[in-house]
């Protein structure tokens, strides 16, 4: 069948009351912006939904696109008719004859035009009834394995056999700005993802060890963040050289204490670059207990290094629900391909599990701790890379 027009659904945005428009504006910017380049004739707001009109251009790659733009719910992608009952039999005809449903159908109807002359009821049961005349499919109204969709609109009618999930949440740019702390694995990429979809804009930090190292992680930084450029066209990604910082923390503290200085410092410099670029809070990929930096009273006492508030939307997930949804969003793939990232680099064989604080505060004493800072940011200013979807390579982005 032709594809004349994608029509968006929302679910959470519906609940917004009186900030419902601005939500709405917002996720049609965002929406315009994804599909920039693809030759979309319109995009706008008309009776609760947002309708994509084509204008002849390729559906798949419309569809590609809108299913990772956060705030939609879903997609129908539909065929636009006159408003006439004999041309909607045709169109339903025609159809089948490229389509069967698998399993079990049933027939939705909305008729935004009250005065179209039959009734939403009626139209369902004149397409589900042509629909087992032809193919002998089963109606299940209850629990159907797939639904056709008839919107009756004002001097038109919508028919479509597909419906396309989006990924929901909230529109981007809708809660704030972010600072990721986006490492080589598979935690960061998505805790990213999940904040992205309650409305933020991600920005991210990458902490590398070249040339201690080799330069995979930073690859690897670059295609994560990519993936999460998805729901925003662009993301910045900071990288930061932290080798040398992690050569001075080894040759001042004792080994068990290491790890910890080494992500209190990592707090210290991505606070710096979050007030940068503008950031409300650090997100990290941590998960209670998965490793020795993140048991409860480490987390605890890392965290006060940090000037900014850090937020952990991975906190409560165990490493197979969280490497389910990587698998789901495209990032697990790139997440497990071997690297040399800063922490493998200097980290001891048995680390503090419940570090002391006041150890931890006589061990950061010995060193010059604002230096540190201050050169990890500098270096950090002058590497900003801009990640961008549709893919299009990644480029030096301007200093800040």
């Amino acid at each position: 069948m032709r594809i004349d027009v994608v029509v968006l659904h929302y679910n959470e945005i519906a609940l917004k009351l009186g900030h419902r428009p601005m939500f709405v504006a917002r996720l049609v910017d965002n929406v315009r912006a994804a599909l920039a380049g693809l030759g979309v004739a319109r995009v706008h707001h008309a009776s609760g939904r947002i309708l994509v009109e084509l204008g002849g251009c390729d559906a798949g790659s419309v569809l590609q696109r809108l299913a990772v733009v956060p705030g939609i719910a879903n997609c129908l992608p539909l065929e636009r008719l006159p408003a006439d009952l004999d041309a909607l039999d045709s169109a339903v005809d025609e159809a089948l004859e490229d389509w069967r449903p698998q399993g079990s159908f049933a027939v939705s109807v909305r008729r935004a035009d009250k005065r179209f002359p039959m009734p939403s009821p009626q139209i369902a049961a004149r397409v589900g009834a042509r629909i087992v005349a032809r193919t002998g499919a089963r109606v299940d109204l209850g629990r159907p394995d797939c639904t056709v969709q008839v919107l009756v609109l004002f001097g038109e009618i919508l028919l479509g056999f597909e419906r396309v999930e989006g990924c929901g949440g909230l529109p981007v740019s809708t809660g704030g700005r972010l600072l990721l702390l986006l490492s080589g694995g598979i935690d960061s990429p998505v805790a990213g993802l999940r904040m992205q979809r309650r409305g933020a804009r991600i920005e991210a930090l990458h902490f590398h060890s070249v040339p201690y190292l080799s330069a995979a992680s930073q690859d690897k930084a670059r295609q994560l963040a990519g993936v999460i450029a998805r729901g925003q066209q662009t993301v910045r990604l900071w990288m930061v050289p932290f080798g040398d910082a992690q050569a001075q923390i080894v040759a001042a503290v004792p080994r068990p204490l290491r790890v910890v200085l080494y992500r209190r410092m990592m707090m210290r410099i991505a606070s710096g670059v979050g007030y940068k670029c503008k950031a409300r809070a650090l997100v990290t990929g941590e998960s209670l207990g998965q490793v020795a930096s993140q048991t409860l009273s480490n987390m605890v006492l890392i965290e006060r290094a940090s000037t900014m508030p850090v937020l952990r939307p991975l906190v409560g997930m165990d490493k197979l629900e969280i490497s389910r949804y990587a698998d789901r969003e495209g990032c697990f793939e790139i997440s497990i391909l071997p690297d040399q990232d800063c922490c493998t680099l200097f980290v001891p064989r048995h680390p503090a599990t419940a570090a002391d604080e006041q150890r931890v505060l006589e061990a950061e004493a010995l060193l010059d701790v604002a230096g540190i800072v201050e050169a990890c940011r500098d270096s950090a200013s002058a590497e900003i890379i801009e990640a961008t979807w549709p893919a299009a390579g990644s480029r030096r982005a301007a200093m800040v």
